[in-house]
């Protein structure tokens, strides 16, 4: 059982021999849960924090990342080596509160060169009490995880140079991971509200949505700014319920249709307390659209189950193919579990599928006005290669009438 700090007991191992060399004026450094050290300089925070360590191969879109909630309780490794290129602003987020543990850098951060560039990347890293490294070689850290997994760890920035590796490494090898953590609830809001900012334009920024057709409920697991902006742009009036929202209370605002958010964590965790709410949406018989976590919930609820990822999808090069019409997408992703294809019930079919592994991209239900991803079509890698679901969803409204 985690104790009252939120780390599992220590297990009776002896303590690693840190012999990795520390090079002169180190400031920063990764302690492994295996007892690997990787140093470098610190960057942004001082201080430390655990998470699992990750990598993304986007090369585009560092602040979106940064903010995704999806990332919450993980430390990112960026493979792309220019960070901090485009500094950052105020409209590239995807919410307020940053809940991303770390990241780590090949480079130090680039010096902004954009006319939308508002503060530097270090600056904003502080800003928001998040520390990082960088300095090191992202190669061999990427290929690390991808030969053994992703890794716990801890990132500490230290200016003064001084680090207490025994208790990093504690934390590290005590921290339960992410398999069975329910971290919705940390990153979801309080409470309802209405939301109708639609996409972005270089000319006018954010636009709004003043004439809607269809009222669309939509459950914050850890919801994108931007997937609300693009329901929004699509024609819809949006209600966004905390992730802990009941059935009933879903289908009290007699919405059009529910929208199923991304988010952080074990789909099972969260499903506790989420698969009796879709599974009262789906008996009501209301359109239903899930992104990432929200479709792996969505397959829970079905009668599916869900495995962890030895290094998850993450990145904005993935390619996937739509089975139904045969067009490959290039997607932006970032998750570490995954529904178990054998064990989709009969009637729910798989719709979309990776080009990298083959693993499910896209279930969808046979009859009925349901279906989901596991990419995420606001993110616009393509550019716009998946936002046809949005329209997808809206053509099973107008349908339902």
């Amino acid at each position: 059982m985690p104790n009252q700090n939120g780390t599992a007991p220590m297990p009776a191992r002896d303590l690693p021999t840190f012999d990795t060399p520390r090079p002169p004026g180190a400031t920063g450094a990764l302690v492994l849960a295996d007892g690997g050290v990787v140093w470098g300089k610190g960057i942004g925070a001082a201080g430390s924090n655990v998470g699992e360590v990750v990598f993304n191969t986007a090369m585009t879109g560092y602040q979106e990342t940064l903010t995704d909630p999806s990332y919450a309780g993980q430390i990112i490794t960026f493979t792309f080596p220019h960070i901090g290129n485009v500094g950052t602003n105020v409209e590239d987020i995807e919410t307020v509160t940053p809940a991303v543990r770390g990241l780590i850098l090949r480079a130090d951060i680039t010096e902004p060169a954009n006319w939308r560039s508002a503060k530097h990347l270090d600056a904003w890293l502080k800003s928001h009490n998040i520390s990082g490294l960088c300095g090191i070689d992202t190669r061999a850290l990427t290929r690390r995880i991808r030969e053994k997994g992703a890794p716990n760890g801890v990132i500490a920035h230290a200016p003064d140079g001084k680090f207490d590796l025994p208790a990093l490494w504690r934390q590290a090898a005590g921290w339960p991971g992410l398999e069975g953590m329910d971290l919705a609830k940390d990153v979801t809001c309080t409470q309802s509200s209405n939301w109708d900012e639609s996409e972005w334009s270089l000319r006018g920024g954010y636009g709004k949505q003043t004439e809607p057709r269809f009222h669309v409920v939509a459950l914050d697991f850890g919801a994108k700014r931007n997937i609300l902006r693009c329901l929004a742009a699509s024609g819809c009036k949006v209600t966004v319920l905390p992730a802990t929202a009941t059935a009933e209370q879903v289908l009290s605002y007699d919405p059009d249709g529910v929208f199923l958010s991304n988010g952080p964590g074990d789909p099972v965790a969260t499903g506790v307390y989420a698969v009796p709410m879709i599974q009262g949406v789906l008996k009501a018989g209301k359109p239903l659209f899930g992104i990432c976590l929200g479709h792996q919930m969505l397959a829970l609820a079905l009668g599916a189950t869900t495995f962890k990822m030895e290094t998850g999808h993450r990145g904005a090069n993935h390619p996937v193919k739509d089975l139904l019409t045969g067009k490959v997408e290039i997607t932006s992703q970032n998750h570490g579990f995954v529904v178990d294809e054998a064990s989709l019930p009969t009637g729910v079919s798989v719709t979309h599928r990776s080009l990298f592994d083959k693993s499910v991209e896209g279930i969808a239900v046979a009859g009925k006005p349901v279906f989901s991803v596991q990419y995420h079509p606001e993110a616009s890698p393509g550019p716009q290669d998946s936002h046809y679901l949005f329209d997808r969803f809206v053509e099973l409204m107008e349908k339902r009438g």
